[in-house]
């Protein structure tokens, strides 16, 4: 089975994608992602991949009869992709060079501007998951790219308060963010010619960083080639104050947050809200949900978090913020040093 199922409480969709109980689970000796397997090129620095396993694809079947005049169902059109970051089994965004990293910004902006050709396609999410503690099932350093049909709900609501907030004041909501961290200052982790990192005031994680560019910019084809490669610092200085914070594998959800695609188009699905301005008021932007509040301690989104999007911050971020900076600043001497 693969459809969407429309939830008329949260007007949004719900993917169903009965493949993917057959993802493999951790293997230990026999990884796909590896030069040797068959499925990858002998030899490659960065490499997108289809998914073995989507949830969304561009020859999704009919959805099942089960469709009301209450419930919706639609096909589960779109594209699921891997972003495979290294031919290194055991390497990592923070561990990678910032010339590879440059590499891996390119294919994403690439797969960007290749999946937004698709008309059908309303929204590219960029994202990776890292760790166990996240449901990463397998270990070799990869993101995901996946094309929806749709606005997703979470976008969705950014976009509008974005909207709303520039037809009150003339201004973008997330530069005016910026600058409210960048002048607070002890919430801020890094700041590059280009883009800033800091924890925000509203995040729902002790460790919830933010990085975002400081140009008006709505995503990835619109940076120069100076501002990619600040991206790429920034990504890997970032990572390594988190893996240096309590000196492990530190694991997070990472996601790139950009301006819908092809919003001229008639969503075929459902009225979930379109935005042809986008670029004018939205403003590119990644957010990373890192799930530790101390070294061996998870924070997990029980009944209020899942239930009533009520978020419970269990530290204030004045007090983890100066934590993090100080590992991504050491870390940055190392890399200064190493000349990485």
């Amino acid at each position: 089975m693969a459809e969407l199922r429309y939830n008329p409480l949260l007007k949004d969709w719900t993917m169903v994608a009965s493949n993917r109980q057959g993802r493999p689970q951790m293997p230990k000796d026999d990884c796909p992602f590896c030069p040797g397997s068959g499925k990858v090129p002998e030899d490659y620095d960065v490499y997108q991949y289809d998914n073995d396993f989507p949830a969304l694809s561009q020859h999704p079947p009919q959805p099942d009869d089960v469709a009301t005049g209450l419930y919706q169902t639609a096909e589960a059109y779109g594209k699921c992709e891997v972003i495979l970051y290294s031919p290194d089994h055991h390497a990592s965004l923070a561990q990678l060079s910032v010339s590879h990293l440059r590499k891996l910004v390119d294919l994403w902006a690439e797969r960007f501007a290749a999946l937004a050709q698709d008309p059908a396609h309303q929204y590219i999410l960029i994202f990776e998951n890292r760790g166990p503690e996240v449901g990463v099932t397998m270990p070799h350093p990869h993101g995901q790219i996946y094309a929806y049909p749709y606005v997703p709900q979470k976008i969705r609501v950014e976009l509008e308060a974005c909207r709303d907030h520039h037809t009150a004041t003339g201004s973008c909501l997330i530069c005016d963010i910026n600058r409210e961290e960048t002048s607070f200052q002890q919430r801020m982790l890094l700041e590059t010619d280009s883009f800033v990192s800091y924890i925000p005031f509203f995040t729902d994680y002790p460790y919830g960083a933010f990085i975002s560019s400081k140009s008006h910019t709505s995503n990835l084809l619109q940076f120069t080639s100076e501002e990619r490669d600040d991206l790429a610092k920034m990504l890997k200085r970032v990572t390594a104050g988190m893996d240096a914070l309590f000196d492990r594998e530190f694991p997070y959800m990472m996601v790139l947050h950009q301006s819908p695609v092809n919003q001229d188009v008639a969503n075929a699905t459902a009225p979930t809200g379109h935005f042809p301005d986008a670029r004018e008021f939205y403003h590119f932007h990644i957010e990373f949900y890192p799930p530790l509040r101390s070294k061996d301690r998870v924070k997990y989104l029980a009944s209020s978090e899942s239930g009533a999007w009520a978020p419970c911050n269990p530290l204030a971020v004045e007090d983890t913020a100066p934590q993090l900076r100080a590992a991504i600043l050491k870390r940055g001497e190392e890399f200064d040093h190493d000349g990485c």
